[in-house]
């Protein structure tokens, strides 16, 4: 029987025993004390597994509750992993980074369809789409452009223009102290936007509370819209169909039904904007007809080409060929021949069958063609006869070395390994730098970029991925507004969505080398795709398989739970320690114990560098359990600012899929002041209880691309649907020294490493690539 590693821990104190520390093989002492369970009881009970996607079990928190601003999901929908953050650099002092990031988003989206129109023979997005489909997907186009108004359009509501941004200047410059930035912060509304959202909302009986965000999310006719089509309730986040309809019955009266095409539109629409919660960038036609089915539409077909029709999504037809036809090859004489019962012609008829139908969001159809379009133009743009030959033979590995000769000849590398493996992309950067090319590696997080500046030995060439696309960081953009490279290292690229991949590469010009570089073993993005794993399946471009193992008992356990194996490691350092629980009560105190006492003291690793990981944010031992209880042992306080003291430990989430961690220094009338990482962040008071928590425990997506000295990994018995390989696999990897595991789940342990792989994500981007034409030998 398989059973988690027992780390030993040779002459433990009579104080540990006592305290319920670590003991021999893990094992915790008894202990006699006061469960803390109680304290912590208050916290909600919602799905104790949480779905594989964190964005998905927050929003099923948020749909436990009556809709508020807290329900909308802005933050704790999307909070799940750790994406960069402020930069070095200092930002321009008329625009923050959150208007600078997301006027370079509508600049780059300008970008995507003006490079498309110069090409010569393109071949279109949507060019899989026909008829009325195909037009609206023009008509889409025709709104991001500017050329109509966006409020024609079902939920598309006109957006204020960007603000322009002037390029950057093209050399890096040093880092030198900023003033604190402000919380990004949802695109605003006015007061009287909102004022006249809030008068239709308490007449239709809903909370005024979601005045704001509907205002935010509908634009300024916010109010026209919900009076006309009270079903748009929806497209505010948090927002569940069961509400919406009573708020549909508060205005429209016996007028409304089940099958009212406002609302079989705006199901369709919030099933697609659900899925993407779960990662996925379309979902088949026969999902979705079965998902209105169960909210009571009589005729999901006619609810569906409706929404086709009105704009809402877009409908695709997998497996037609580039051009969008349909129709299947003719058959040939041979085939012609075969008797009906025969295998060939079975073969052929299945050969001609249709390929599914999907439908998907214009956003993400349009990210996903688009990128697919631009990695293709990385791939044949490039100069392929350059020789670093001399580069590669003074690599420190022979993986590193492999990946530089790859690079010196491919537009486009894809590069996976382990934590260890990190060295020979840094490594690459440092011989790009020393051919006199301006090289650049993005991490995922501030925590990635400080490693990766140590591995490459220049803090100039590490940055933060939202850092450089924001301008706040990196050598800015030429005058063309491309980023000034010639080589680009992504660095956790599995934490790339689809959306913001799309961006990047519309910012690399002709000629610029891009190397994805990414462990495959851990979770996937936050954000809706798996370009990563995409790139990976679709073998449209050379790929490096590092070599290198993560070494050490933690790298053993991890690899082994890679293959699907967990494995006994030996640990004479008492790098890897189990500590068995009974139930989430005592998970929660034994967590407390290690994080206080046990580990800085047999370990040698303190509080403040010991990180908690458990499965999900709700639940007896869930994020908010955990960081209660932490609060109270190890920074008690009142919590006199929304819920936070001075030296809390919290993280932030400036946008969507960004988590950083920092620490609470001050609050005044301007709002909570934060320290992430060395950068001053002021959060407005109204963005603090959507965008601030407590960060002592983190769930394993907020967690990828960060790494600690010491990782507890908390596993209640109730956790254990939430868990699968690539959770365990990330979660487990965290640690630099130390991994102590709380564990109650028993063998469902074991039985999710053997079993339970990566939930699948349903994306168009691999067919995509595969389209592509081959690379020849060269690349």
């Amino acid at each position: 029987m398989t059973a988690l590693p027992r780390g030993e821990t040779p002459g433990p104190s009579a104080e540990d025993t006592e305290e319920g520390g670590l003991t021999a093989a893990g094992t915790p002492a008894a202990d006699d004390s006061a469960d803390v369970s109680g304290d912590v009881s208050r916290e909600d009970s919602g799905a104790d597994g949480a779905p594989d996607n964190d964005a998905e079990a927050d929003s099923d928190d948020a749909e436990a509750e009556s809709p508020g601003p807290e329900a909308a999901g802005a933050a704790e929908g999307t909070e799940e992993t750790a994406a960069g953050t402020e930069g070095a650099g200092e930002a321009k002092p008329e625009l923050s980074e959150a208007q600078a990031e997301l006027a370079a988003q509508r600049e780059l989206r300008e970008r995507i369809e003006k490079r498309k129109a110069e090409k010569e023979g393109p071949i279109p997005a949507g060019t899989k789409l026909s008829g009325t489909a195909a037009d609206l997907l023009a008509a889409v186009r025709a709104v991001e452009s500017g050329e109509k108004a966006g409020a024609a359009f079902y939920d598309a509501p006109a957006s204020p223009p960007a603000p322009s941004r002037a390029a950057q200047p093209t050399t890096p410059a040093p880092a030198r102290p900023r003033a604190p930035e402000p919380s990004r912060s949802a695109q605003g509304a006015s007061p009287e936007a909102t004022a006249a959202a809030q008068a239709v909302l308490a007449e239709g009986g809903a909370p005024e509370a979601l005045a704001r965000p509907a205002a935010e999310t509908l634009g300024e006719q916010a109010a026209d819209v919900l009076r006309e089509d009270p079903w748009q309730l929806l497209a505010v986040p948090g927002v569940r169909p069961e509400q919406a309809d009573g708020f549909a019955r508060a205005l429209l009266g016996a007028g409304c039904g089940p099958d009212d095409e406002r609302r079989t539109a705006a199901l369709v629409g919030w099933l697609l904007e659900r899925a993407a919660l779960q990662g996925h960038t379309a979902l088949d036609a026969s999902a979705v007809r079965t998902a209105l089915a169960e909210r009571a539409v009589t005729d999901p077909d006619a609810a569906v080409e409706h929404a086709v029709a009105e704009g809402v999504v877009l409908l695709f037809e997998e497996g037609m060929d580039p051009t969008g036809s349909a129709a299947p090859a003719e058959p040939d004489e041979d085939d012609q021949a075969e008797q009906p019962g025969e295998s060939a012609g079975e073969d052929a008829d299945d050969a001609q069958q249709p390929g599914p139908v999907l439908l998907g969001l214009d956003r993400y159809a349009l990210a996903e063609e688009s990128l697919a379009d631009g990695l293709a133009r990385l791939l044949n743009a490039c100069e392929k006869g350059a020789d670093w030959s001399q580069a590669a033979s003074a690599a420190p590995s022979p993986s590193a070395a492999e990946l530089i000769r790859t690079a010196a000849t491919g537009g486009l590398v894809v590069h996976s390994g382990g934590e260890t493996a990190r060295a020979e992309p840094a490594a690459l950067i440092a011989a790009a730098n020393g051919l006199g090319l301006r090289a650049v590696g993005a991490a995922h997080s501030v925590d990635g970029r400080r490693r990766l500046a140590e591995a490459v030995g220049d803090p100039l060439s590490a940055v933060t991925l939202s850092g450089l696309l924001s301008g706040t960081e990196g050598p800015g953009r030429d005058e063309e507004g491309a980023l000034a490279l010639d080589l680009l290292v992504v660095l956790d690229a599995p934490q790339l969505d689809v959306e913001t991949a799309a961006i990047l590469v519309e910012s690399l010009a002709d000629g610029t080398r891009l190397v994805l570089s990414g462990d495959p073993g851990v979770l996937g993005s936050a954000g809706a795709g798996r370009v990563f794993a995409d790139v990976l399946a679709s073998r449209a471009c050379p790929q490096v398989v590092s070599r290198t193992p993560d070494p050490g008992p933690i790298g053993e356990l991890v690899s082994g739970i890679g293959i699907g194996e967990l494995s006994q490691v030996e640990a004479p350092g008492r790098e890897v320690v189990i500590v068995p629980v009974r139930d989430a009560g005592e998970a929660v105190h034994r967590t407390v114990q290690l994080v206080a006492d046990s580990v800085p003291r047999a370990i040698g690793v303190p509080s403040a560098d010991t990180q908690v990981i458990t499965v999900g944010h709700g639940g007896a031992a869930g994020t908010r359990a955990l960081n209660t209880a932490l609060k109270q042992r190890l920074n008690p306080g009142p919590g006199r600012f929304a819920g936070f003291d001075p030296g809390d430990r919290v993280v932030h989430v400036p946008a969507p899929g960004r988590t950083v961690p920092g620490s609470v220094v001050s609050a005044d009338a301007e709002g909570l002041h934060l320290d992430c990482a060395g950068t001053p962040v002021v959060v407005p008071q109204d963005r603090v209880e959507s965008s601030v928590r407590h960060g002592w425990a983190l769930s394993a997506h907020q967690a990828a691309g960060m790494r600690w000295p010491a990782v507890v990994v908390v596993l209640p018995g109730d956790a254990a649907q939430g868990l699968s390989r690539p959770w365990v696999y990330t979660a487990f990897s965290r640690g630099e020294r130390h991994l102590s595991v709380v564990h109650g789940v028993d063998q469902a342990l074991p039985r999710a490493v053997a079993e339970i792989p990566a939930q699948e994500r349903t994306t168009r981007l691999r067919p995509l690539l595969e389209a592509l034409p081959t690379p020849d030998a060269s690349s």
